[in-house]
């Protein structure tokens, strides 16, 4: 897992103008805390940081192999897990291999197949070739964007990153946000392809982008289609577990310290028993890590998202696989902490206003660092199998608005009766009118199959929705955040081929036991205690410490003695100043979270110093 950065510029020689990709690299030192390499010809130039996971000696980059047409090079991160089987075919139709890496896997796939190596992969991966035969550039995502990457277009040419804060780093480039960006900013999923810095875009999940001398153009290879599904049920059952078990062998593959993160719900605690079956076949246990508060589980409240707290269910796993395993217990003041925050805002370029579960993210990240380099995490099973609530709540399943937004907006609605947000932003960005149209073009462009009738078409459109709006989100928070701390989180419920299989099994067998997650409980149910399998889905943990509200209003205390601080562009003075002098006993849970989304923003003022343009 990597950092990578670049810059193509058909009127300069790079070759003696490498500063600014250096810069821009250098923004990512966190995603590769083991190595720093770079490399330019003539018109391009690509940075890399290095977290070294396969062939730590070999694998080095920028790698480049040089053909009989020219140079060929390319700056790659993450993780391609059938390079094992792309080596071995490789080398019957005649390549050589100087290291043991999957970095030189797929560049010489690119060697042999071109483009059409994309057709072939199945990873975590974004990278970037420069190919001088052609003099083009060639970007490329993984089909379910688990890493990230962005592209700034320029007059002669384009810059691009992992990471917005890449680009922002070369000089060219303003640090601007225009009224798009700002919703994008405020919303509650991911738009494929847009980003929040004018004039930056997203490569797309499944997306590949192509830079010449013509401009840039832009392609998809792969994205989520209806296929007729044949299988009866206990042959899904069964195709889904060895879908499962196959893709959970090949992320096992590492040449460092790898542990699971285990939060005892169905998800993970699936993930982590299927591992461990894996791992005793060769001799190892397999290490698991956990979050919680202090004090959490002995004064836990049940509520509408959490009837249950996590450490009993954690423990019962990892007593019945034997696992070795960690309970990372954090202080509620962790997350009030300015130096967390401002290191969560940084990770994440933009803010997310959701400090409660981002910075126990980091905190868990950060610890379980100094054990392991690689872990496995159960991000995505709900997206993959319909897990959440609101799929098997109808009300909320045929709303004409992302169904995970309902809860949002009432919170929000909530949190702004008396004026949280700043009045002229509000107007200025018609947030409902965008939230409508935005859902309504993403329902109409999902494709059904002639004979679905309509409550099978209103489920593949919410399933559809999920994994292509609301788990990119997700995915992104993972990445940024674990490689803040340089740690490699993998996500085996997002490959593409279980991804695919599952997506397309009719919603009856989806729920055919009448619960969510029918199918993954069916196929891993046998091998957990008997206490997970049963259990309902709970949501990341969250702090219920009364003070945490406290830590909150005193951070803002800080904001309002500040007469000019620009957060006020975005929240309205008047109304922090009301909630900092509420006692922290009334402050509900959506006036928290809308507090804790202004702190965020300020934090995310001071750090980038945008220029907000709207209209």
């Amino acid at each position: 897992m990597c950092g990578i950065a670049g810059w193509l510029s058909f009127q300069r020689d790079l070759r003696t103008d490498r500063s600014a990709v250096g810069a821009m690299t250098r923004t990512m030192a966190c995603r590769g805390p083991d190595a720093e390499g770079g490399w330019a010809d003539r018109h391009i130039a690509f940075g890399h940081r290095r977290l070294a996971v396969i062939d730590l000696e070999g694998g080095a980059q920028p790698m480049t192999v040089d053909t009989a047409g020219g140079r060929v090079a390319m700056t790659y991160s993450g993780e391609a897990y059938n390079f094992v089987e792309l080596r071995d075919e490789l080398r019957r139709r005649g390549h050589q291999f100087r290291t043991s890496s999957d970095t030189e896997v797929v560049l010489r796939g690119y060697l042999e197949w071109g483009e059409a190596l994309v057709d072939r992969l199945d990873g975590m991966y974004a990278f970037a070739v420069w190919d001088s035969r052609d003099e083009k550039l060639v970007l490329v995502r993984d089909r379910l964007g688990i890493k990230p990457l962005f592209f700034h277009p320029t007059a002669d040419g384009v810059l691009f990153g992992s990471e917005p804060k890449a680009i922002l780093a070369h000089p060219q480039v303003k640090r601007v946000i225009k009224t798009e960006g700002l919703r994008e900013m405020l919303n509650g999923w991911n738009t494929p392809g847009v980003a929040v810095w004018d004039g930056m875009r997203e490569v797309r999940p499944g997306g590949l982008v192509v830079i010449d001398r013509s401009g840039v153009r832009e392609r998809t290879y792969w994205q989520l289609s209806p296929r007729e599904h044949t299988d009866d049920l206990d042959t899904t059952i069964a195709a889904t577990r060895d879908l499962f078990e196959d893709v959970v062998a090949h992320q096992l593959v590492a040449d460092v310290q790898q542990c699971v993160l285990l939060s005892g719900g169905l998800d993970s605690s699936s993930l982590t028993v299927v591992a461990a079956k894996q791992l005793a076949a060769q001799g190892e246990r397999v290490h698991t890590y956990s979050v919680d508060f202090v004090g959490r589980n002995e004064a836990f409240r049940p509520d509408l998202m959490r009837a249950t707290p996590d450490s009993p269910f954690v423990h019962d796993v990892a007593g019945h696989i034997g696992s070795v395993h960690q309970d990372i217990v954090l202080p509620y003041t962790s997350m009030a902490d300015w130096d967390n925050r401002r290191a969560v805002i940084a990770a994440r370029d933009f803010p997310v206003g959701m400090a409660d579960v981002d910075v126990p993210l980091y905190m868990l990240f950060k610890a379980i660092r100094e054990h392991s380099t690689v872990a496995l995490s159960g991000e995505g099973a709900d997206e993959v199998f319909a897990g959440y609530p609101w799929f098997h709540i109808p009300e909320l399943a045929e709303a004409e608005i992302y169904p995970w937004m309902v809860p949002v907006l009432a919170a929000w609605d909530d949190a702004n009766a008396t004026g949280m947000m700043n009045p002229d932003l509000v107007a200025a960005l018609d947030l409902e009118t965008y939230f409508k149209d935005s859902y309504h073009d993403a329902a109409a462009a999902v494709e059904s199959l002639p004979a679905e009738d309509e409550r099978e078409r209103r489920m593949r459109v919410m399933c559809h929705l999920h994994l292509t709006r609301f788990l990119p989100m997700l995915l992104d928070r993972k990445d940024r955040i674990s490689m803040a701390v340089g740690l490699e989180v993998r996500v085996p419920y997002c490959d593409h081929r279980l991804v695919e299989y599952v997506y397309n099994t009719p919603w009856a067998m989806k729920t055919f036991d009448g619960r969510e997650k029918s199918l993954l409980r069916a196929a891993a149910g046998e091998l957990l205690p008997a206490s997970v399998r049963e259990r309902v889905k709970s949501p990341f943990p969250a702090t219920q410490d009364d003070r945490y509200a406290g830590e909150l209003q005193q951070m803002a205390r800080e904001l309002v003695s500040e007469p000019d601080h620009p957060v006020f562009q975005f929240t309205d003075r008047a109304w922090v100043e009301n909630v900092v002098r509420m006692d922290p006993a009334d402050v509900s849970d959506s006036t928290r979270e809308a507090l804790d989304r202004t702190i965020d923003i300020a934090t995310w003022v001071d750090l980038y110093q945008p220029e907000i343009q709207l209209g």
